[in-house]
This record gives C-alpha cells, sequence and structure tokens, in this order.
C-alpha cells in the first residue's frame, strides 16, 4: 500500500475529525484534520478528556445526554454540540460516536457544522421575520379598522393606547395631541405616568413643543433618563418604568401628536419594532386628519362663522329639541328673539369691519349672560340673535331678556362718539299643557313679531308675545 493510502494517511486526512478515546473519556488518537478546525496541536488534545472541550454551555448536556446515551445505546449518530477552539471560539459540530466492539474506547467522528449552524441560524431568522411580518399585518389591519370606526380624536387617541399595550406588550402607553396652539389633550392609561410625560416633555430642547416628523425618541434604560435630568430618572423609577418611546404622529410635513409607550423592564428596540412603530403612527396621522377635517366640517355646517354661535339651522334645531323634551317633561320652554338698533349706521357708515366685530362683542356679551345650562344662543341672520330657553317661564325669560339688553347696552369702547348698539327684544312662551298646542316654527314668529312690537314701541324694549 502507497504512503497515500496507508491506515494513518487516511485517518489523518480524513474529511472530519476523528479522535479515539477510552472509557474515561481521555483521548488517545485524533487526527489531523482536527486539530486544523481547532488549532490545537497533538500534544494538546492526546491525554485530555473530550468533555474538557466541549463548550461550557453544553457540558451538561454532554455529560447526561451523550454520555449516558451513548453507553445505553452503544451509539450516537450527528448529536449537535459545540466544542471550543484554542483560540477561544466556539466550533459548532456533529458528533457519531460508537463503542467499540471490546467496549474498552469509544470512536468519534466530528464534522464542521458552521455553514449548518449559519444556515438554521438564517432559516430561524427568516421565519421569526415571516412571522413578524404576518404579525405585523395583522396589527395593522386590525388597527386601521378600529381607526376607521372611530369617531372623535378621544377615542382614537384610546384606542392607539390599547393598540400599543396590546401590539408592544408595554405596561402603559399615552397620546398627546397638539394643535397650532400646543398641547390639545392627552390620553394616559395609568396616572402615575402623568408627572413623567410632563418631564420628560419638559426636558426636550426649549421651544420644541413637539417631536420632528418620523422622529422617534427612546429612553433606553434608568441610566439613559437620569442621563437626561435628574428628575426625569426618578420619575421613571417611581413609575417602574425603564424604557420609554415616542414617535410623532404626522400629517405630513405637520405633526398632530405623539405616541408613547413604557416598558417595566429594559427593551431591545430593534427595527421590527421601529418600523411596526412608525406604520401605526402614521395610520393613526390619517386617522387623527381624517377626523379633524369631518370635525370642521361639521363645524362650518353647524356654527356662524363670525360669531362662533350656532346658525340658523342648528338654532332652529335647538328649539325643535326644546320643544320635543317639553311635551315629554311637560315644562315650559321660551324664545327670545333680538334684532340690534343702531347696528345699520354703524355697517354703513363705519364699514363692515365695524359690524362684524359689534356682532362678534355682542355674540360674546349675550353668551356670557346665559346663566342657566341648556339655553342656547344662536346668530339667526343679519343682526338678528335667537336663544332658546328649555323650563323657563314668563318671568324666568323675562329676567334673561334684561340681562341680555342690559349687556348689549354696555358700550363698546372702540366705537367711536356716537355710535353704540341696543337691542329690542321679543319673547314667546308655550306652555305643552296649554289648550293650544304650538311648534317651534310658530313660537319662533310669535317671538320675531313680539320684537318689532319692541322696536316699535321706541326700541331698546322688551315685549311679550301676547
Amino acid at each position: 500500500m502507497s504512503p497515500l493510502h496507508s491506515v494513518d494517511a487516511l485517518f489523518n486526512a480524513a474529511p472530519c475529525g476523528l479522535l479515539t478515546a477510552g472509557i474515561d473519556d481521555v483521548v488517545v488518537h485524533v487526527n489531523d484534520t482536527f486539530l486544523l478546525w481547532t488549532g490545537y496541536t497533538r500534544e494538546d488534545i492526546v491525554g485530555r478528556s473530550f468533555a474538557s472541550l466541549v463548550a461550557a454551555g453544553e457540558q451538561t448536556v454532554y455529560a447526561t445526554q451523550f454520555q449516558d446515551e451513548l453507553w445505553l445505546r452503544k451509539e450516537l449518530k450527528e448529536v449537535s454540540l459545540r466544542l471550543v477552539r484554542a483560540d477561544g471560539t466556539d466550533l459548532p459540530v456533529l458528533v457519531n460516536a460508537v463503542i467499540t466492539a471490546d467496549e474498552q474506547g469509544v470512536r468519534l467522528a466530528v464534522f464542521d457544522a458552521s455553514n449548518r449552524r449559519d444556515f438554521e441560524n438564517e432559516m430561524l431568522a427568516a421565519k421569526r421575520a415571516a412571522e413578524f411580518s404576518e404579525s405585523r399585518v395583522r396589527v395593522l389591519q386590525d388597527a386601521a379598522a378600529r381607526f376607521l370606526a372611530a369617531s372623535s380624536e378621544e377615542e382614537l387617541a384610546t384606542m392607539l393606547v390599547e393598540i400599543g399595550r396590546s401590539a408592544f406588550g408595554a405596561i402603559d402607553a399615552a397620546v398627546v395631541a397638539y394643535d397650532p396652539e400646543g398641547v390639545k389633550f392627552q390620553v394616559v392609561v395609568g396616572a402615575q405616568h402623568q408627572p413623567m410625560l410632563d418631564a420628560i416633555r419638559a426636558s426636550r430642547p426649549a421651544g420644541s413643543k413637539a417631536l420632528s416628523p418620523d422622529e422617534l425618541f427612546i429612553i433606553r434604560d434608568i441610566e439613559d433618563a437620569y442621563s437626561r435630568s435628574e428628575e426625569v430618572g426618578d420619575l421613571m423609577r417611581a413609575a417602574r418604568t425603564s424604557t420609554l418611546t415616542a414617535i410623532s404622529i404626522p400629517d405630513g410635513d405637520a405633526i398632530l401628536g405623539a405616541f408613547v409607550c413604557l416598558f417595566g423592564t429594559p427593551r431591545d428596540i430593534d427595527q421590527q419594532y421601529m418600523e411596526l412603530y412608525r406604520a401605526l403612527a402614521r395610520h393613526a396621522g390619517l386617522a387623527l386628519s381624517r377626523i379633524r377635517l369631518q370635525a370642521e366640517l361639521r363645524y362650518a355646517a353647524e356654527y356662524d362663522q363670525l360669531t362662533g354661535l350656532v346658525n340658523r339651522t342648528t338654532i332652529d334645531e335647538r328649539a325643535a329639541d326644546a320643544f320635543e323634551e317639553a311635551h315629554t317633561t311637560g315644562a315650559p320652554v321660551s324664545l327670545i328673539f333680538l334684532d340690534l338698533d343702531g347696528f345699520k349706521a354703524i355697517n354703513d357708515e363705519l364699514g363692515h369691519r365695524a359690524g362684524d366685530r359689534v356682532l362678534q362683542d355682542v355674540a360674546s356679551r349675550i353668551s356670557e349672560v346665559l346663566r342657566r345650562e341648556g339655553d342656547t344662543v344662536g346668530r339667526f341672520g343679519g343682526d338678528e340673535f335667537l336663544v332658546v330657553c328649555p323650563g323657563a317661564d314668563a318671568a324666568a325669560s323675562r329676567a334673561i331678556a334684561e340681562r341680555i339688553a342690559t349687556a348689549v347696552r354696555a358700550p363698546l369702547d372702540w366705537l367711536p362718539n356716537g355710535f353704540g348698539v341696543t337691542a329690542s327684544i321679543g319673547i314667546a312662551v308655550a306652555d305643552p299643557g296649554g289648550p293650544t298646542p304650538i311648534n317651534a316654527e310658530t313660537l319662533t314668529r310669535m317671538a320675531d313679531d313680539a320684537m318689532y312690537e319692541a322696536k316699535k314701541s321706541g326700541k331698546d324694549r322688551i315685549a311679550i308675545a301676547a
């Protein structure tokens, strides 16, 4: 047999590591392949136990599952272990082992499993990525469906808080909404976190009311919190919060609010977390923008743009609602109709800007003197206003009208001398139990007629419809 094909040559050049050991696990022979893979010399290996080459974390597995099973079954195949190379790094291997025929030793074949381990890790990472992707899709689908059903900003914020706690395993969450003036409102689950959120907001650079678009603000642990300020660190520790994340809720380049999640133990904020966090914030931004637009449209449909009072359509509806309630309760309902005296001269001689300002001031004054809950004032048209007073009889409605007349009559300091306004007021009272039932439309016309009687009588007067 040629030296190339001698037994020793085949043993040393085998494409796997080969070892023999005694029944005491001490290595007797080792081939060159094993030495090449591990970086040891033959003197390093021969005379030491194979167990001493096994990584510390797998010593128990080797001593129990490997050795016990081997002597019980006489042969094992593809046992996954980690060995320690001479430089201290791990070598993942698969080991085949067989007890010798005379049962005086063990023959071991060791296969380098680095590529297999890398492949398995890649497969595991791919599986986890797929699972996360599926989970992310479910979270976003659920969020989109729930956000679509939200009819108010507060309802949407509460939904986002609930989703944050569920999707990320946060111990708590919060939503802070902004408007052009700053913080509009805040939804916090867990009142103990309110001071902490205030302190964190205060710790941001002066003048920064909100996060930048897509900015992710992270406090990774208590040490990070104390590096920002002692107050933030103390509050996070008191609230037993280790990690905090916050992200802007965007609408294009505008910032509508911030979404905050809090964790009781330090949380690794990885790329997957950030992707889902940003996606939820963007979904919330779209929903919040929709809700605000719908609110603006409702406001435009229900309110007078100049005075901020409800408009004619809405005040008519309030009057109809008051009548419906009156028929249920049997209580009276009053309507107070007023027209401004002297307004035409201001509008004609000082201009529409002055006229508009008078209407705004008068609207504010009337609103301020309506002390009863449920009373509503609306701009009926031009310089006419209608006040709906549920449950008010003739005496109560007259007292309200007198307060209105006094408030309107007070001088407007910014008007030039010789200009001013007063109110001619008509009152109509309906008694649902009376002999002649009437409706809101009829009562409004009666109050309007009474107002004209007051104006004919000299203006700045109050008349009650008979």
